[in-house]
């Protein structure tokens, strides 16, 4: 199943609640423990570093080599992701995990607008605010160019954002999207379906969304989903006989993976 990580249940601890020397302590600590022997894989997933921890991570020295960036469950927000867009010492990174972070908007724009993370080919914001705002800013102002793997899971986003997602020139780039456990209609589920920019996609997830038969059909139907491996589509509300239809299509039998209910 795709994003198996927007399941993890994240333990608030103790930097959260620390502040001065004793932050900077935690911090040296945290960073010390958690970065790899080779300096490039960081993962401080659910150490709930927080906007204040970040204004001390984004000057540590040791990060300078870093790769994967795992940030999940920290409670950074908008402000510890514009901290994280402008860290010079994260300039190598290409792969990053933000979930469950508190991010709106404001925060993908700062992301999508980076100058710093150029490199960056993987980025995981699922379970943030995002919303239909978020969805359409990224789609009109992505400046990150080598972006294969998007995940905008659980945030809100409805029709409005995904046919903004879907008409984007600035994510031509893009190998997998997972758009699972959000607000998308049929609408959203056409325009994918539809979408000129899309057909790189190897991988589609959406399920959990609020697609029904014109929308399921529509995607079965695509003639833009040439490259497409797997897709998945279950916990929506397309009635059985698209279900059996969608099975039959010639885009199931491209497929390697097809998971629906």
């Amino acid at each position: 199943m795709p994003s198996i990580t927007h399941f993890d249940i994240y333990k608030p601890a103790e930097p959260c609640t620390l502040t001065g020397d004793k932050l900077q302590e935690a911090m040296k600590k945290v960073v010390g423990e958690t970065l790899s022997e080779d300096g490039k894989e960081l993962s401080l997933k659910g150490y709930c570093v927080g906007q204040n921890g970040m204004t001390i991570i984004t000057r540590d020295e040791r990060v300078a080599k870093v790769r994967r960036l795992n940030l999940g469950g920290n409670r950074i927000g908008d402000l510890g992701v514009q901290l994280l867009a402008e860290a010079e010492l994260f300039s190598k990174v290409n792969w990053i995990e933000l979930g469950g972070n508190d991010i709106g908007p404001e925060g993908v724009r700062h992301l999508i607008r980076s100058k710093v993370l150029q490199k960056v080919k993987s980025l995981n914001l699922y379970r943030n605010s995002i919303k239909d705002e978020g969805a359409k800013i990224m789609a009109r102002d992505n400046k990150l160019e080598k972006l294969e793997d998007l995940d905008l899971a659980q945030n809100e986003i409805g029709d409005e954002g995904i046919m903004a997602i879907a008409e984007s020139p600035n994510l031509t780039g893009l190998k997998k999207l997972y758009l699972c456990s959000n607000k998308m209609g049929d609408a959203g589920a056409i325009a994918l379906a539809k979408s000129e920019n899309l057909k790189k996609l190897s991988v589609l997830s959406i399920w959990r969304n609020e697609i029904r038969d014109k929308g399921g059909q529509a995607i079965a139907e695509s003639q833009n989903f040439m490259n497409l491996k797997r897709l998945y589509m279950s916990l929506n509300l397309i009635e059985r006989p698209v279900r059996k239809i969608i099975r039959g299509s010639e885009l199931a039998k491209r497929l390697t993976t097809l998971v629906m209910d």
